[in-house]
């Protein structure tokens, strides 16, 4: 009821407010205890309930207020007062929360679902607190419907190339403690194979929610375990509302809280090693909408968040180093995909565990030709305007040395690629896709120019206007730099993904992690070995992999403001589109290595096997 004026708890609402939030908070705590609750598992959620109360109880006592003071509304300079308040003084825990759960397993509220569920009953969906939409429960059925061979040649799949990311790399697993898990809802009982799997390991997993409050969300990024989203264009217009309270001030307050917990946790922090992601694929396309009325970053904002995520990134790197610990990736179909979603979803297993032995062969004859040259051609054709070389990393001793990486199935999951880290100088040129799907958003004939490796300009046709297109590359492949350079260049070599993308038109739903691997790609930002550069690393043939660097981190030895980029955004080339990849030696000898978009490398003839 509304109180009479100047009576009831609303005479001082933030005070009044914040003491309904602490006296609870107690009792909560106490009568948790009791009943044998662990304060680090559950009562995180009581605590959100609590504090956005709090910050309702506040905002609604100002309009309150201003309704009995003068029948208006309150300034807007006051409401975002309050919200700036509820976001910065609440950022250790939020900020803190975040950091734990990744680190500690005793945050084991997902993991208890996901281990001590009946998945026979798939109301164990609806414990996440997520939202659970027909298609998560119709992948959640068809999971279970699966014979126990399937999930464990799935979960094989991924907890082994976790393994080998450690292996390949010279990297000492058993030193690692935590691993953590992040996936869509509904593939429960892979992960519960998975985490079986970890634990063989001698690794604890850890399985946190989605970013939901708004000091510790990254845009449209869902990072942790995740349901459907409800509407992505709502999605899209609130990923800056960062915008509202993006200051100094929040960006010093950030990275002291962060860099607090994390000494706080610093065995853990060492002891951790890595996020293991299980991806999804096949949502229905997205084309946003520009809102004019949603919260947009100003021009320094932008360098603000620029700034505060080159900080947090080397803050985190100081505890949790790039040089010990790996990751890996994999993805699977959910039933958005079509009426052949079954079919598909067979498919993927089989493409996820393809004899890499054989991948391994083909992929050397690949590196031997590219590496006849010193710089390497890529051009398009079917409309597609790409024209570029790429300059390649000079080699002391090519008989020990190598500048191209022959990629398997244990980082990134399928096999093929060959990629590496180009020279800067002397990489000029186009390149252009005609259509791709980046982080979920379709991006019509995209197309960067180049000079010594960096961007000097760009376009695309998704909007009307050239500024609203811009706009758009520079918020989500730019990441609001002006420019950024080259850091790999690849040649994706699995015909058969591109061959099942092809036969079930299913090229606008595919994730960048098979994408990437059905072209040659470009990928903006940061090298693949950013902040692990000085590990030494092998090829299957013994040379040691020396394009680990670019003119760029080179600097990393010599400027103390050095700052890596925190992104990496790959751009492929389908096979339709690409006309001819050349390497080109000092004195102009031309050395094919695809012509009309065919092998011509003397015993890769089994990749053009699909393509035909």
């Amino acid at each position: 009821s509304k109180p009479a004026p100047g009576k009831g708890w609303l005479q001082e609402p933030e005070e009044e407010a914040a003491d309904f939030v602490h006296e609870s908070q107690g009792a909560f705590d106490a009568g948790y205890l009791e009943l044998g609750g662990s304060v680090q598992t559950d009562l995180v959620y009581g605590i959100d309930g609590l504090i956005c109360k709090e910050v309702f109880l506040q905002v609604y006592g100002a309009f309150l207020a201003a309704a009995e003071d003068n029948g208006k509304l309150p300034p807007d300079k006051e409401i975002k007062g309050i919200l700036y308040s509820f976001i910065s003084d609440y950022a250790d825990y939020t900020v803190g929360r975040r950091i734990r759960e990744q680190l500690d397993p005793s945050y084991d509220f997902a993991l208890r679902l996901v281990m001590d569920s009946d998945f026979s009953d798939l109301s164990y969906l609806d414990g996440y607190g997520e939202y659970v939409d027909e298609g998560i429960r119709r992948t959640a059925a068809y999971i279970n419907s699966l014979p126990e061979e399937k999930i464990h040649r799935m979960a094989d799949a991924f907890t082994e190339g976790f393994r080998l990311g450690f292996i390949n790399t010279g990297k000492d697993l058993s030193k690692k403690r935590t691993v953590n898990i992040r996936y869509h809802l509904g593939f429960e009982r892979v992960v519960r194979a998975a985490v079986e799997n970890f634990r063989k390991m001698g690794l604890k997993a850890t399985i946190y929610r989605r970013g939901l409050h708004a000091a510790v969300r990254n845009g449209m990024n869902l990072v942790g375990y995740s349901g459907a989203r409800v509407n992505r264009q709502m999605d899209f217009d609130h990923r800056e509302d960062n915008a509202l309270f993006l200051d100094k001030a929040f960006m010093d307050r950030k990275l002291f809280v962060t860099e607090e917990v994390y000494e706080e946790m610093a065995v853990l922090a060492g002891e951790f090693a890595g996020p293991a992601l299980l991806d999804i694929f096949g949502e229905d396309p997205f084309l946003p909408k520009e809102c004019r009325e949603a919260y947009h970053l100003s021009p320094s904002q932008q360098k603000l968040s620029v700034k505060l995520a080159a900080q947090t990134g080397s803050l985190v790197n100081r505890y949790i180093r790039g040089d010990e610990r790996s990751f890996t990736i994999i993805s699977f179909p959910v039933p958005d995909i079509g009426d052949k979603f079954e079919q598909i979803f067979d498919a993927t297993v089989d493409l996820n565990t393809l004899d890499y032995d054989r991948y391994k062969e083909m992929q050397q004859r690949l590196i031997e030709t590219l590496e006849r040259g010193s710089r390497v051609e890529v051009k398009g054709r079917n409309g597609n305007r790409t024209n570029i070389t790429v300059s390649l990393m000079k080699r002391k001793n090519p008989e020990k040395e190598t500048v191209f990486e022959n990629c398997l199935a244990d980082v990134n999951i399928p096999v093929g690629e060959v990629f590496t880290s180009p020279s800067l100088p002397g990489t000029d040129g186009v390149l252009h896709v005609s259509e791709v799907y980046l982080n979920g958003l379709r991006f019509e004939n995209l197309e960067f120019h180049f000079k010594d490796g960096f961007v000097t300009d760009y376009s695309c046709t998704n909007f009307q206007s050239e500024e609203e297109n811009r706009k758009y590359i520079k918020d989500h492949i730019l990441h609001h730099y002006e420019s950024l350079p080259i850091g790999e260049f690849a040649v994706g070599t699995n015909t058969t993904a591109y061959r099942m993308a092809k036969d079930y038109q299913i090229f606008s739903r595919l994730e960048i992690l098979i994408a990437e691997k059905t072209g040659p790609h470009f990928a903006l930002g940061d090298t693949c070995y950013s902040r692990s550069e000085d590990i030494r690393v092998y090829n299957p043939d013994g040379r040691e992999i020396v394009s680990r660097d670019n003119e760029h981190t080179e600097k990393r030895r010599t400027d103390p403001d050095f700052q890596y980029y925190e992104c990496h955004t790959d751009i492929t080339i389908p096979y339709d589109e690409l006309d001819s990849i050349v390497s080109i030696d000092g004195e102009g000898n031309r050395y094919p290595v695809i012509e009309q978009g065919r092998y011509v490398v003397a015993g890769t003839e089994e990749l053009n096997l699909p393509l035909d």
